[in-house]
């Protein structure tokens, strides 16, 4: 089947949730993703089989040259399709449309080979502080 990548796409609480859940494990919960998105976020890419949500990408953004990517994630029956680094590939071409000039992304070391590999991120020295 084909799947259709859509910047800025609409999308439901509801499947949104379920997709998290999915890609992240535990239940679904009940986050308002359509007020977060549209508060918070330079764009945000979906990707959709048939009609339905199986990727998800959010571009959160400083106001000017830096965008982030967050909660990237593909329906487990998809994976393996070169899906998740379309969805980045969508997100990094609609930033630099936008004129931000760095994508920032942090992964679990899990998710290395993805990131540097499969969607062209170079590593880079980074910090964090757990709140």
């Amino acid at each position: 089947m084909t799947v259709e990548f859509e910047w800025r796409g609409d999308v439901d609480n509801a499947s949104l949730n379920a997709l998290h859940a999915e890609g992240f494990g535990g239940p679904p919960g009940t986050v308002d993703w359509w007020t977060r998105l549209h508060r918070h976020s330079l764009g945000w890419v979906c990707a959709r089989e048939a009609g339905a949500l199986v990727g998800f990408v959010n571009v959160a953004w400083d106001g000017g040259a830096h965008a982030f990517l967050l909660d990237t994630v593909v329906a487990e029956r998809c994976r393996g399709r070169g899906l998740g680094a379309a969805l980045v590939a969508t997100a990094a071409g609609e930033a630099r449309a936008a004129r931000c000039a760095w994508l920032h992304v942090d992964f679990e070391e899990h998710l290395r080979r993805f990131y540097l590999d499969a969607c062209g991120f170079r590593e880079t020295a980074a910090g964090l502080i757990a709140l």
